[in-house]
């Protein structure tokens, strides 16, 4: 049968009706672009009081999980910058910036917060006295101190077990604490032996409660002379939770071993000193010399101090004026410019450096610290 034209002209058109072809009424959409993530929330800063105008600084975010970075030169903080990790003691005028950023949320906008204490140089600005007002030996101050714990070596092949404040697992006991406030106004840091080749003492660090950068630091400090025993004050940066040791930066304040009997010289005899030595590690950079003057005993009160600047680094025994030993950035990386670190005081027995006690360690032995003490410098 023959079709006439406006009779296809209907069928053609009732067929592109039908299937949508060339109608515009068919076009796919374009995709819309991803919202974008949201910002997390933008840091808090606080403070509180420290002593003579110094301020101790904490960051917060209220974005859970969230990662804080911070400056403390006046430049816009990023994801390069240091992580907060605790609060930190602020004694010179400067500008805190801080962003927060979480694997959800992009970053935040950025926090500001000035400071001027305006605080003279050889100020005290922040201290332990370890003065108790209990009538029985008391915990550290919770607020300033935690431990480390266990018997694991601690990387020297160290014999004791490191024990907390209120620990009662064995060997660790609360009716003898490895650490405690006495009445005579000290922290007593004391080494047991409590059955044979098992140890216990205390390793006190401030790590997560209270950091400072640059300043003069200072402990007034009786340690024992005895084989195997080895005292410490000592400070590691605060970024040693992201960045393995030695990158974080160690900073040795004091450090003994070997009793009161120096070490032997090269040629295997005795050098007739008694000593301490303070050094500086970290990537590519160790170093530290013996400090023996002549009538030096170890075994006395002594202070033990470091005056940290920009650049330098420089130690003392009691007389602040007198650093006898300085560091400098030379061969290796240097950390101590990096951010903020944390305090640590211990009894250590055994261990690679000293070796460990014999017939001639004396057990129970006790460090004994009456203050810790940072100036301004």
């Amino acid at each position: 049968m023959r079709v006439s034209e406006s009779m296809l002209s209907l069928v053609v058109l009732s067929g592109a009706l039908i299937c949508g072809c060339g109608g515009a009424s068919g076009a796919t959409p374009a995709p819309s672009a991803p919202a974008p993530a949201p910002a997390a929330a933008a840091p808090t800063v606080t403070s509180v009081s420290a002593q003579n105008g110094a301020v101790i600084v904490s960051l917060a975010s209220a974005t859970s999980g969230a990662t804080i970075y911070y400056t403390l030169d006046g430049t816009t903080p990023t994801t390069s910058s240091q992580v907060y990790q605790a609060p930190f003691l602020v004694a010179s005028n400067l500008t805190v910036k801080a962003i927060a950023t979480s694997p959800a949320d992009s970053a935040s906008t950025v926090a500001t917060k000035a400071f001027a204490p305006n605080v003279p140089p050889n100020t005290l600005v922040w201290s332990d006295e370890f003065n108790s007002s209990s009538s029985s030996p008391g915990q550290p101050d919770a607020k300033v101190w935690t431990y480390d714990t266990g018997n694991n070596g601690f990387g020297n092949n160290e014999l004791e077990t490191y024990c907390a404040w209120g620990s009662n697992t064995a060997p660790c006991s609360t009716a003898n604490p490895s650490a405690s406030v006495g009445l005579d106004g000290n922290l007593h840091i004391i080494a047991r032996q409590v059955s044979t080749g098992t140890y216990t003492s205390a390793r006190l660090k401030s790590q997560g409660l209270f950091s400072f950068q640059y300043g003069r630091v200072e402990a007034k400090i009786k340690i024992p002379e005895s084989q195997g025993m080895w005292p410490a004050f000592w400070l590691l940066g605060n970024n040693i939770s992201t960045i393995n040791w030695p990158a974080c930066g160690e900073l040795d304040v004091m450090e003994h071993i070997d009793g009161s009997n120096p070490p032997l010289s090269a040629a295997g005899t005795p050098q007739g000193y008694d000593w301490v030595q303070a050094s500086i590690h970290g990537s590519g950079l160790n170093g530290g010399t013996p400090y023996h003057p002549t009538g030096f005993f170890a075994g006395e009160w002594h202070t033990y101090g470091m005056i940290w600047s920009k650049g330098q680094v420089q130690f003392y025994v009691d007389d602040p004026t007198k650093p006898y030993e300085t560091f400098t950035p030379g061969t290796g990386t240097w950390p101590f410019d990096t951010g903020p670190q944390f305090m640590l005081l211990n009894l250590a027995i055994g261990g690679n450096w000293p070796g460990p006690p014999d017939s001639t360690t004396v057990l129970p032995s006790e460090m004994l610290v009456d203050y810790v003490r940072i100036y301004t410098n």
